[in-house]
């Protein structure tokens, strides 16, 4: 995913410095290898846990929609490599492609995300550690609504009618429902950390799961904002967007002074014994022979 970051960021703002050539060049590349590996991890890690570890319910994670989350994100970002395409199959291939992968990241993500919703409904949030993970479930929806909004817009210059009429309202048509059941989610989020927080919410590297999470929202809500018109939908990116600053600026912040004071790199001690803590439950999992 960071691979397929920097290449989109390489195409939108380097052109302006390095030229649209390099700046496509450096984005094809990037994606290639970004969208290579990703495929592979969305592959092999659920295959690993398939066949090698036995895992219980209440060890179940947000986190294990990493792997399979960087699919939607090539399919994301490759919307911006369509155009730079010949016109013909190169295009139709990748257009089409996007949209296969959109399919597998989405799919797999429901899973995922429903097997977190039976997490949380039987066994409750858990270790106070691994709580800020809950957010990582926006990633993918917020990064849904992007790659198909971005899709839908570069469908009529690539495939003809019906299914370019249709890839573009599915944009909208799919964004808005999924954008209420991210907002749900955030409000659930928010809530579970803030009850956490009360008790006590330690800091960790996984308070970074508080801002791409976050990042995907604020681009999906920009984009149906851009495509509906609708003022709501600026304003609420636009609060979004102070939340995302917000997040990153707490997370750097107890990032550098962890580095700083040598803390961050330091085992957590053992609060008690009615929470594991993240060691803890992983040690917990058997792998099979």
């Amino acid at each position: 995913m960071a691979m397929l970051t920097v290449g989109s960021g390489a195409l939108l703002l380097g052109k302006d410095v390095i030229g649209l050539h390099a700046a496509v060049t450096a984005d094809a590349v990037l994606w290639s290898l970004g969208t290579l590996t990703g495929l592979a991890a969305s592959a092999a890690i659920p295959y690993l846990m398939f066949t090698r570890h036995r895992i219980e319910q209440q060890t179940t994670l947000a986190t294990w929609l990493m792997p399979i989350v960087p699919p939607m994100v090539s399919a994301a970002t490759g919307a911006a490599l369509i155009p730079h395409l010949a016109h013909g199959q190169a295009q139709l291939t990748l257009l089409l492609g996007c949209y296969a992968m959109f399919g597998l990241s989405l799919i797999a993500s429901l899973v995922v995300i429903s097997l977190v919703w039976a997490r949380l409904a039987y066994h409750g949030p858990g270790p106070a550690e691994t709580v800020p993970t809950f957010w990582i479930v926006l990633g993918p929806l917020g990064q849904s609504i992007t790659a198909a909004n971005l899709l839908g817009t570069q469908a009529p210059h690539v495939i003809g009618a019906p299914y370019a009429t249709a890839m573009k309202a599915m944009g909208v048509l799919y964004g808005i429902p999924v954008w209420g059941f991210a907002m749900l989610w955030l409000v659930l989020a928010a809530a579970i950390t803030l009850r956490t927080a009360r008790q006590h919410l330690p800091f960790t590297l996984t308070w970074w799961s508080f801002t791409f999470p976050v990042g995907t929202v604020v681009t999906g809500t920009s984009e149906l904002a851009l495509h509906t018109h609708l003022d709501a939908f600026n304003g609420a990116s636009v609060a979004l967007y102070a939340l995302l600053v917000a997040a990153w600026l707490i997370a750097a912040a107890n990032t550098l002074r962890g580095a700083l004071t040598g803390r961050l790199f330091l085992a957590s001690p053992t609060t008690g014994t009615s929470a594991p803590n993240a060691s803890t439950v992983s040690s917990a999992v058997p792998v099979r022979a």
